[in-house]
């Protein structure tokens, strides 16, 4: 068990899998979060531009067009914290790729530009390294997924990817 607050998905290596993308978030402040306290709340890097304009009191101040969440209520333990129905990457390295949580689900696609790219499923609640595609056994959160895959991408006018499904 990591001591901390939860876990903060991030891109450190462009890669999709949890061994890219999950590390922990370890937070400290005297008085105002609780020492040892452990959370499970899964968070990404657009929670953290949210989180810092709450906790300075400038709440008003966050963008309305981003897709971020404060997650100050978990650091705080007060209040209800939002969570996010899913949280969507895509990556143009590495031969393309896609990922989208739900939950205790992970879909992945990787090497796209090569195909299609097969849509892997894990529960990462039993399966956190990722090791059995458990997609055969539930059709029905892979159609979920792929209908999330379609309409979550954003195309960027400063990072003119090319478009994984084109």
């Amino acid at each position: 068990q990591v001591q901390g607050v939860g876990w903060l998905n991030q891109s450190r290596l462009m890669e999709v899998l949890e061994g890219g993308l999950r590390v922990p978030l370890v937070a400290r402040w005297p008085g105002k979060i609780k020492a040892g306290r452990v959370t499970d709340h899964v968070a990404a890097f657009w929670d953290v531009l949210p989180t810092f304009t709450e906790l300075a009191g400038a709440k008003d101040k966050t963008p309305t067009d981003i897709d971020g969440l404060s997650f100050a209520p978990t650091l705080l333990g007060k209040g209800k914290q939002k969570t996010h129905d899913y949280l969507y990457w895509e990556f143009a390295a590495y031969g393309g790729q896609q990922a989208v949580r739900m939950g205790d689900w992970k879909a992945v696609r990787q090497n796209m530009f090569k195909g299609k790219g097969e849509l892997q499923l894990y529960n990462l609640a039993k399966d956190i390294g990722e090791s059995k595609n458990v997609a055969a056994d539930h059709p029905d959160v892979v159609r979920r997924i792929r209908q999330i895959m379609k309409s979550a991408r954003q195309p960027s006018p400063l990072f003119k990817f090319k478009a994984l499904d084109g």
